[in-house]
């Protein structure tokens, strides 16, 4: 029933409900909170807050903290760091509370207020009003929307932000959330900043971070700075979304708080954006080194107390640098001395780390026999560090004795311990001494196996042990998953025992198994074992498809491949000019990424459009099929992108160049920057596009059942794919999750669903395609939920 049509006494009789949603007082504060919350509830007195208009209904703060993200600061800062790995050490900042929230004064935000119902001189609207506070909470997005497009004819800005702020003041911030949606597609909107504000700071409080960045991004659209609370909880509501690039986020709003804002922030947020920068592998934190220098910048220029965590947290930062920047180190710690604290274990550790990796023996054992004297328990990571050092200087036996000096000590070596010395023991090329370890390893039950497995083998491929090579090989197979660098070493071990047949079918391997795929290298070492057996046929086909994919050739290879050309009466080998063309196979899986939510941009020529490549550094399933687009797809890249030979090094995020040929794509999948579904999408679902839509926007429950996430769209270009799957004999189930569509199926409908796309899913990808905890289908996109019934209109937005 519309309201609109609704006689005044009927609408009169329905706010005579006792609901909790019911008409507000006309004497009623909104207690609805809009600074950042803490473990304890804030004092009572804050800062001077200036008297209300007589007759006004306003947001204050609230008398009890908000339960949902409270205390994000402190639970974000004091949980110890259980992480497992074999590079980091084991607590570093364990079970200290530095980074709690030592200021506790409000972030200030702008004052909002709103008439009250008593003020407004028609019945009619009052009552109105009153019944969509009661109504609209109780309904879903596309039921919501429509409730309110049937109320345009009479409702204002004033009214529908007396609505928001009542959601607000009942805890539903997503129905505060959008009315304001819907109220920026009115004729008759202006940009209220105060209301944004708040919207935007009760979302971010309660975790919604998407929502609470779209908010942010429309403040900054409308050329307005947004509040400090604003900065503030969506950065903490950042930090305390533990999934995908939330950290970077972080870092990125961080910044924006000083630089654009020109704010302050409390001792508390450096502190806890310090410690998330830390808290990460030695590995992976090294790059987060000058994020981490920018804070305590930041600390020191605004005369905010550095905790004795920042100096040890920098210091560790700078040991796993590959550049060690020794003047850095020696001046924090001499900071760190005048600041009066004392250089705990873990600091001298890192100090050793950093002295290892420059090859200073003398620096390296004083700093040990400093840890000694402490009389505390010795870390293994120390015996490491201690290992190294002595390895840099061709010392490897030395190592060795370490090594048997910290089992003696009764300290059971990590995975780190064993990665590093049977390193060393294989570049000394100790065959006996490296088998040994090598066992004793794997007997231990230990994982991540690999890189001893193939230091053990580029030990064997430069003593020309190519038996032991390939047993080793097929050890690894059955103990890790493969990867392009363990199939290369085999390669190159095949091609120099002479053996080029089974080097062949290696090759053909890698190059269909889509989780390992070719490269430059493996192909160089194809064409040279090819050449050495005078198969110049099948050479020049290698070469073709180097040309194609834009790989280098070495020099020498080249000069060989044409002087056997010219021998077999051929024409000399030029390198060949490459018509830019996708194949049938990269069309159908830019069409599945672009399901799944890959972005093209056009690039400044016009009518040249630009494929981003964007996965989640998180994902064990984007990990895999990063390195399968990038091999794929290498000859679109550019220069920067090409440059990585190890996998292990290529980037989360990578550009092809401009071209033309995307330009289809980017007319079909677009409007406007935005994404949309093609009317001819129901064309385009082919097995493969499927399977890649499955594997970079998709996963598998642990039930078994699968859902795909659908980028862009409205239910129309939604209800044709469900149709086309339908004709493929393919049932499933559409729902509305905030922004996107999901497409599910479930039990034997998921089992079929399978059946078609697993002859094109990546070798491997059924262990890894589980939903991880905090990626897909979390967040954001689980507050409206909706059946695909509900969801069959559209926004509600035309007039």
């Amino acid at each position: 029933i519309e309201a609109a049509q609704l006689p005044v006494l009927a609408i009169d009789s329905l706010m005579a409900s006792t609901s909790y949603c019911a008409t507000p007082s006309p004497s009623l504060r909104c207690s609805a909170a809009f600074f950042p919350s803490f473990a304890s509830p804030p004092p009572v007195l804050r800062f001077a807050v200036p008297p209300l208009p007589p007759r006004r209904l306003a947001i204050s703060p609230p008398r009890v903290p908000i339960p949902a993200v409270a205390s994000a600061l402190e639970s974000l800062v004091q949980e110890s760091d259980d992480e497992d790995d074999e590079d980091d050490e084991s607590g570093l900042f364990k079970d200290e509370a530095w980074a709690s929230a030592d200021e506790r004064d409000a972030v200030r935000s702008p004052e909002l207020v709103v008439p009250e119902l008593e003020e407004l001189p028609e019945q009619w609207r009052r009552s109105r009003i009153a019944w969509l506070c009661k109504e609209l909470p109780a309904y879903k997005h596309s039921t919501f929307t429509r409730i309110l497009n049937a109320q345009r004819k009479w409702l204002t800005q004033e009214d529908a932000t007396y609505v928001a702020v009542h959601c607000l003041r009942i805890r539903d911030n997503d129905a505060a959330f959008r009315v304001f949606s819907w109220m920026e597609r009115q004729h008759w909107y202006r940009f209220n900043f105060a209301l944004a504000t708040r919207v935007a700071d009760f979302l971010g409080r309660e975790g919604k971070v998407e929502k609470c960045r779209e908010m942010f991004e429309a403040m900054v659209k409308q050329g307005r700075v947004p509040a400090e609370s604003t900065f503030h909880i969506l950065t903490v509501a950042y930090l305390s979304t533990p999934r995908g690039r939330c950290l970077e986020h972080a870092c990125t709003i961080y910044n924006q708080m000083i630089q654009m804002g020109g704010y302050k922030p409390r001792l508390s947020l450096h502190n806890s954006l310090f410690r998330a920068l830390v808290s990460k592998t030695g590995g992976t934190a090294k790059h987060n080194l000058r994020q981490a220098e920018f804070i305590y910048h930041n600390l020191v220029t605004t005369n905010l107390e550095v905790h004795k965590e920042v100096y040890a947290g920098l210091i560790w930062l700078h040991s796993y640098q590959d550049v060690i920047d020794r003047d850095r180190i020696i001046a924090l710690r001499k900071e760190m001395k005048q600041a009066g604290f004392d250089e705990s274990i873990d600091v001298l550790v890192s100090v050793m780390r950093a002295f290892s990796k420059e090859g200073r023996v003398q620096e390296t054992e004083a700093t040990w026999h400093e840890i000694l004297q402490r009389g505390s328990e010795l870390p293994a990571q120390a015996y490491v560090c201690r290992m190294e050092v002595y390895a840099r200087t061709g010392e490897s036996m030395k190592s060795l004795d370490i090594f048997r000096e910290m089992k003696r000590q009764s300290i059971p070596p990590n995975v780190a311990t064993y990665h590093k010395i049977i390193e060393i023991i294989a570049n000394a090329e100790e065959i006996d001494v490296a088998e040994q370890l090598m066992d004793e390893f794997s007997e231990s039950h230990m994982k991540h196996l690999m890189p001893a497995f193939l230091a053990l083998m580029y030990m064997y491929l430069d003593l020309d042990m190519h038996e032991k090579l390939e047993l080793t090989f097929s050890k690894c197979l059955a103990r890790c998953r493969p990867n392009r660098i363990l199939y290369t070493i085999y390669l190159e071990s095949l091609i120099r025992a002479g053996n080029v047949e089974k080097a062949e079918e290696v090759f053909d391997e890698m190059h269909k198994k889509g989780t390992i795929g070719t490269n430059a290298k493996s192909c160089n070492i194809m064409l040279r074992g090819y050449i050495s057996a005078e198969d110049y046929q099948k050479a020049e086909k290698v070469y073709d498809m180097m040309c194609k994919k834009k790989y280098d050739v070495q020099e020498d290879l080249l000069e060989e491949l044409q002087t056997g050309l010219r021998l077999g009466k051929k024409v000399a080998v030029k390198p060949k000019p490459v018509s830019m063309k996708l194949d049938q196979e990269q069309r159908e899986i830019l069409i599945g990424l672009l399901l799944g939510g890959t972005q093209i941009e056009s690039h400044a020529q016009r009518g040249v459009h630009i494929v981003h490549f964007k996965f989640q550094e998180d994902s064990d399933t984007h990990s895999v099929l990063r390195v399968h687009i990038h091999e794929r797809f290498f000859e679109w890249l550019t220069s920067a992108s090409r440059s990585f030979e190890d996998e292990s090094k290529i980037p989360y995020e990578f550009s092809t160049i401009p071209h033309l040929h995307f330009g289809f794509f980017a007319d079909q999948f677009f409007l406007k920057g935005q994404p949309v579904l093609p009317k001819l999408i129901h064309r385009w679902l082919s097995p493969r596009v499927l399977a890649y839509w499955f594997m970079f926007g998709g996963f598998k429950l642990s039930s078994g059942d699968i859902v795909l996430k659908v980028s862009g769209g409205n239910s129309e270009g939604v209800e044709r794919i469900v149709n086309s799957l339908h004709a493929q004999s393919l049932p499933s189930k559409v729902k509305r999750k905030g922004q996107f569509f999901w497409i599910g199926f479930q039990g034997s409908n998921a089992d079929s669903f399978w059946k078609v796309i697993e002859p094109y899913v990546l070798d491997g990808f059924l262990g890894l395609t589980t939903q991880e905890s905090g990626t897909a289908g979390s967040g954001d996109d689980q507050e409206t939920d909706t059946d695909s019934d509900d969801d069959a209109h559209k926004d509600g937005s035309e007039e």
